[in-house]
């Protein structure tokens, strides 16, 4: 394993309630390094944060160490098997991006 992967897996298994569900899969191509996790899914709130600041926390510590070794290390979380937690519906992702243009103000 490499270091970036060594360390994702010891942040997060610190952070949830069942370690040993915690798995992480290390992909290099020309983008840079792709850590994915997969969790428990009792354990997603643990490592999204409210607002998912726990996640951008992360990803920051991710990038420093991506940065030590020239690298350009990216993290995706999976969503577990028999997640509960709810999708935005098309409509409300389409009015958000919108919205969110609007805020923009590029007219």
């Amino acid at each position: 394993m490499e270091n970036d992967q060594v360390f994702l897996e010891f942040v997060v298994k610190a952070l949830v309630d069942n370690p040993n569900d915690v798995k992480v899969s290390r992909v290099v191509d020309e983008m840079g390094v792709l850590l994915t996790l997969d969790v428990h899914a009792e354990d997603m709130g643990k490592i999204i944060g409210r607002s998912g600041n726990t996640a951008k926390a992360i990803r920051t510590l991710l990038r420093v160490v991506g940065m030590k070794n020239n690298a350009r290390v990216n993290l995706k979380i999976s969503e577990p098997e028999g997640s509960t937690r709810k999708m935005p519906e098309a409509a409300d992702a389409q009015k958000s991006v919108d919205e969110a243009m609007a805020d923009l103000k590029l007219d």
